[in-house]
């Protein structure tokens, strides 16, 4: 594989889906899943086993093919032992994967929290976008109600532009972008003898503000899309504020931005923004990862 391929790789489209494998009792709804998005994104449909292979696993996929309606000829299966985490990440970067596919839990327990799940690891570490599955759905999730976080972030529009394409390819309703303010921040810039009247003035002036940076960065991502977009200020700590926001709406995805930096032990004991939303998934979670700025 031509490995400089991946060098300023844009997030979209996605040419290659891969899926990570496992043969839980999800397994066929996982991959019903997997062929409804490689049909609708035309992508090559790459299957990834980490474990050993033996022909009872070989016999059940055989079989679930049918059942999915999956083209075994067209359809690479990689069996692959090794530790979970850093073999199906190298084997993403190997087959130049634009889009990883993971069941995930919906809620995990506080041992899972601090060790980390295979879906979370990969979820920090991951080179290229993944999709958070909390139900699989053989026939295909409808993902109609779609919130994107607008955080600002030079990642953002790519991850924008992402949402979009990918709502245009599932057939999505609508998309809010909902771009959150941390109320500590707006106190911070006010004097401690502020009238009231002055610091509900401060309030809306940022509040203007944000809202005038969301839309400018919206503007910049719309071009010719059927796809409804609206705008949406929320107050809150990041990342635990839009997953309260897309779990009151109800959303079927949240689309957000990868991690900028790789995290440390601090973020193991300090609650880090990304892991509000992985440690309670409030619905679908797709994480944009941009290689053009990488």
């Amino acid at each position: 594989m031509d490995l400089s391929k991946l060098k300023g790789r844009a997030s979209y489209p996605f040419e290659t889906i891969g899926v990570a494998i496992a043969f839980s009792p999800r397994l066929e709804a996982l991959l019903g899943e997997a062929k409804r998005l490689a049909d609708e994104c035309g992508a090559n449909l790459l299957l990834f086993h980490i474990g050993d292979r033996t022909r009872t696993k070989e016999s059940r996929l055989d079989d679930l093919f049918r059942k999915t309606g999956i083209n075994e000829q067209t359809t690479r299966v990689i069996w692959q032992e090794g530790e979970p985490v850093a073999t199906l990440l190298q084997l993403c970067k190997l087959n130049i994967v634009d889009l990883l596919i993971l069941g995930a839990m919906q809620r995990e327990n506080v041992l899972q929290y601090y060790l980390g799940s295979l879906a979370r690891r990969i979820s920090r570490k991951a080179k290229c976008s993944v999709l958070l599955l909390t139900a699989p759905d053989a026939k295909g999730t409808r993902f109609k109600k779609i919130v994107v976080n607008g955080a600002e972030n030079p990642k953002t529009v790519h991850t924008i532009q992402t949402a979009i394409y990918f709502a245009e390819k599932v057939k999505g309703r609508d998309i809010t972008v909902a771009t959150e303010i941390h109320q500590p921040g707006l106190a911070m810039t006010m004097a401690g003898d502020s009238t009231v009247t002055e610091t509900t003035k401060i309030k809306k002036e940022m509040k203007e503000e944000e809202m005038n940076k969301s839309h400018s960065i919206v503007e910049s991502c719309i071009v010719d899309s059927r796809i409804e977009i609206t705008e949406k200020l929320i107050t809150g700590k990041p990342g635990f504020a839009i997953r309260q926001f897309a779990e009151t709406k109800k959303a079927d995805l949240l689309v957000i931005n990868s991690p900028d930096v790789k995290y440390g032990i601090i973020d193991r004991l300090f609650t880090h923004d990304m892991e509000y939303i992985l440690e309670d998934l409030p619905c679908n979670v797709l994480i944009v990862h941009s290689r053009v700025n990488s």
